[in-house]
């Protein structure tokens, strides 16, 4: 099994789609909203010309006002990974939510349901103190945690917060009490570490195109359509869109504030990925040809080595 990984905007999809071509590979998306259906602009999914030229699974499978969890996105994951190799078929992970990806490669740990009344008040709490408000309770409850998450990642706070008070342990303390890795393939991570400021200039030409293409028109159908209950609403674009619908910002700030969000989530991702044990970094975006054929070659030599 190969994954794809990297920050937003480094060409995880360019590179995906010549390996599935290369080796008769199908991609499973690890992008948590682009799961969503309906979600399209903000979400820079494969356009229907790239799905065309490989198989792709666990994209637009998820209802806008539905959730889909970590843990239950590694079940739906490991259930196509076995599909797919009693078809000796290659999979190809894709994406950059590391904490689905986590929850796909070395299981979660044995946590508490989800609590929507509890969730409900927890929100509340960050909408009248902000979500600083929730990252020192969290350090209160379980200061390693708390060390581990960003103040302003609010979701997983909200998280991490729901485990501490309906287990009544540290949630740290949880994670010590065992996983369900994923058994049965050798993994080959391949990380995309292209240049931050050639990085950073992408993500501004995207931010843009994002409104130019749409994105403020898409927002309003959504909110129309289903209100404030769907979830990928607050995520990348759509948050400053609506924040424009509602006359909050101008067009002008919307953008910038999309851009700055999204520079702000690679440098995230980096961070993350950085602690994956095992990845094979490429120097470079995943749409050059030269990162393309280093990433094959990394397959070849695995493929060489397993057959003799």
């Amino acid at each position: 099994m190969v994954v794809v990984l990297g920050p937003t905007g480094s060409g995880k999809t360019a590179l995906s789609l010549a390996l599935a071509e290369r080796f008769r590979g199908e991609i499973v998306n690890c992008d948590s909203v682009a799961m969503y259906r309906e979600f399209e602009i903000g979400t820079a999914k494969p356009a229907a010309d790239e799905r065309a030229r490989a198989p792709h699974h666990l994209l637009d499978f998820v209802e806008p006002t539905g959730c889909i969890t970590a843990g239950e996105y590694a079940r739906q994951a490991r259930r196509i990974l076995e599909e797919m190799k009693l078809r000796r078929i290659l999979p190809l992970v894709v994406g950059g939510t590391g904490l689905y990806l986590k929850a796909l490669l070395e299981g979660l740990f044995p946590g508490p349901q989800r609590s929507e009344e509890l969730r409900k008040r927890l929100r509340r709490k960050v909408d009248k103190k902000g979500p600083s408000y929730l990252h020192r309770l969290l350090v209160r409850l379980d200061p390693d945690a708390a060390g581990a998450i960003h103040p302003n990642d609010t979701a997983k706070l909200i998280r991490a917060v729901e485990v501490c008070l309906a287990s009544r342990q540290r949630m740290t303390e949880m994670w010590k009490s065992g996983r369900d890795p994923l058994r049965g393939f050798r993994v080959l991570r391949l990380g995309l570490d292209p240049d931050r400021d050639a990085l950073y200039g992408r993500l501004n030409q995207r931010a843009q195109r994002m409104f130019d293409s749409g994105l403020v028109e898409e927002t309003q159908r959504l909110l129309g359509k289903y209100g404030e209950a769907a979830r990928p609403l607050t995520s990348l674009g759509y948050k400053q869109a609506v924040q424009l619908l509602r006359g909050e910002i101008d067009r002008a700030a919307a953008i910038q504030a999309a851009q700055q969000a999204h520079r702000n989530y690679a440098k995230r991702q980096m961070t993350w990925f950085r602690r994956e044990p095992d990845v094979t970094w490429l120097k470079g975006f995943g749409d050059e040809a030269n990162i393309k054929e280093q990433a094959k070659r990394h397959i070849e030599r695995i493929i060489d080595a397993e057959h003799g």
